[in-house]
């Protein structure tokens, strides 16, 4: 009888490993441990704090579950069939913003504000191009007039410079938000990044890569397959371009480009990849798909990747001081604690 099968004991529910133990909202870990399966088929409940998390599979060593909407950083745990189980903590991505348009990276200044675009359809004017987030999470408008703002970074000079995918044009930004035309010319200009010696690059999605020197001049510095959305950038230490973008493959290629402009494959095997950037030691993270899972795909030097914080939507990433990040989803800026330092060369 069926109370007969709840008033028998059962084992108690055990976590031994969660992958990843860092998700957006709406990310889907994996919880590895013993007696996660359904008694007398009902689910087993988790909780992540106070906050019920979604089973979207329950075996007897595997569970799937969906970090709730509104969930925060908290311990989480299993309750089966009056039993509980131990507890384990899971940095849950916060809102930093939200009502924005972001196709690529956002930016950080050396003060820790955050900048990001709304972008917009192709050719649509917005009220607002660039706006600025203090540390405290205050928004603002910083930049207006730019059509489809694209690709953000900060130069040496404290000036934020911004592609636009609109007219091809690079913008230069003073810190005050006064605009001035700083190249043309770049085709579909999406991703930028400085390398440590000033020179500013720029992915046009058709193939190729810009690169701009101090003085303003322009040389082709690489080709590539043409992306079906956006050429993301970031420098690592050493000098070597990684570069990501989208193509019709779901088998797509994170490469890195040498000083003298020759692409090589760093590693291939990634979904949609969007956004990048690189921590102290030489780690690359990207946004993309690794084996059919959504979210931040670590890539160490060694080539090995591993799926560090779960998530979709993800367009663009950036390291702020302290060892957090701000991540980037089409509409929605986070902050995700990841424990590591980032790389910053300017």
């Amino acid at each position: 009888m069926l109370s007969d099968v709840l008033a028998s004991p059962t084992p108690e529910p055990r976590i031994t490993r969660v992958h990843p133990i860092a998700a957006l909202p709406g990310g889907e870990i994996h919880v590895h441990g013993s007696a996660l399966q359904p008694v007398a088929g009902r689910l087993p409940v988790a909780m992540l704090g106070e906050l019920a998390a979604g089973v979207l599979l329950s075996r007897e060593d595997r569970l799937v579950l969906r970090i709730p909407d509104e969930g925060e950083s908290a311990l989480l745990r299993v309750l089966r069939n009056g039993a509980q189980s131990n507890s384990v903590p899971i940095d849950v991505a916060q809102l930093l913003t939200a009502g924005v348009h972001q196709v690529s990276n956002p930016a950080v200044d050396a003060e820790g504000n955050v900048y990001g675009t709304f972008s917009g359809q192709r050719g649509q004017e917005t009220p607002v191009s660039v706006f600025k987030v203090s540390p405290a999470g205050e928004m603002t408008p910083f930049v207006t007039g730019i059509v489809n703002a694209t690709g953000l970074a900060m130069g040496a000079d404290g000036y934020l410079y911004v592609s636009s995918r609109n007219d091809g044009t690079i913008y230069r930004v003073s810190p005050d938000g006064a605009v001035s035309t700083f190249s043309e010319g770049m085709g579909v200009a999406t991703g930028i990044a400085f390398d440590a010696a000033g020179n500013l690059y720029v992915g046009d999605r058709s193939g190729t890569i810009f690169k701009i020197a101090p003085d303003r001049q322009i040389f082709v510095f690489a080709t590539l397959e043409p992306s079906i959305a956006a050429y993301h950038l970031a420098f690592g230490m050493d000098g070597t371009l990684f570069v990501a973008g989208p193509t019709t493959s779901s088998y797509d290629t994170l490469y890195a480009i040498g000083a003298d402009g020759t692409p090589s494959v760093h590693y291939r095997g990634l979904g949609r990849p969007q956004g990048l950037m690189l921590d102290i030691a030489g780690n690359v993270y990207v946004g993309a798909s690794l084996s059919g899972r959504r979210g931040i795909v670590q890539i160490s030097l060694d080539g090995t990747a591993e799926l560090v914080a779960s998530g979709a939507g993800i367009a663009g990433m950036a390291f702020i001081p302290g060892g957090d990040a701000v991540i980037a989803t089409a509409n929605a800026l986070f902050t995700l604690p990841l424990g590591v330092e980032g790389l910053r060369l300017v």
